[in-house]
């Protein structure tokens, strides 16, 4: 009786374990679909005087996934982040930036107006090599490119923003989110304190 009780305990035991192991499994490898708002902290240059400037946002991005979580090609553990909500974000802070250097922003494009484009290139989430026991690194990258165009005369500038972060347990949304919004802010910052792209503008 003894006997048949234990092994009955270790079973349970062994069942539970299994059970726990398979959700922390899937925990890890679920996918995550990220909603993103960088914003501008960083001061502008001034250089217009109220002229209408054309101003867009756009995703160049090859796909809407910037990674997975385990750093392989795991389906459910992709990381996504849509173009459908980010682009109106990046739009207004664009929209805010031209305005802040001075200019008078529309969506509207005109024959003989400047315009200033916002051009997400890329944006990738990957896994680094921490050299540490037990610590993992997640390895992300942003890339903007902003181009303004004024008679007959076009300036590109590319921006690179780079992050790591180590961490024990893989990072969750919310984690996530604030890592990227970090990166894209710093992308923007670089971006519109650009001088080029406002002496272009106002020529």
């Amino acid at each position: 009786m003894i006997a048949e009780s234990f092994m009955r305990r270790r079973h349970f035991l062994r069942a539970s374990g299994a059970l726990l192991a398979t959700v922390l499994l899937v925990g890890c490898a679920s996918p995550q679909y990220l909603q993103l708002n960088p914003t501008r902290s960083a001061n502008v240059p001034q250089t217009g005087s109220g002229q209408q400037v054309t101003v867009v946002a756009v995703d160049a991005r090859p796909s809407e996934v910037i990674g997975t979580r385990t750093g392989g090609n795991m389906s459910t553990a992709q990381i996504t982040v849509s173009s459908h909500e980010l682009i109106p974000q990046l739009q207004a802070e664009a929209e805010r930036a031209a305005r802040d250097m001075g200019f008078t922003p529309t969506r509207e494009v005109a024959q003989g107006r400047p315009s200033l484009t916002l051009e997400l290139a890329s944006l990738d989430y990957g896994r680094g090599d921490s050299g540490q026991p037990l610590i993992d690194e997640a390895r992300i990258e942003g890339v903007f490119r902003a181009i303004a165009q004024n008679q007959g005369t076009t300036y590109t500038g590319t921006y690179t923003s780079r992050r790591t972060q180590g961490y024990a347990l893989k990072p969750g949304e919310d984690a996530n989110t604030r890592m990227l919004n970090d990166l894209l802010s710093d992308g923007l910052n670089r971006a519109f304190n650009d001088p080029e792209l406002g002496r272009l503008l106002a020529r």
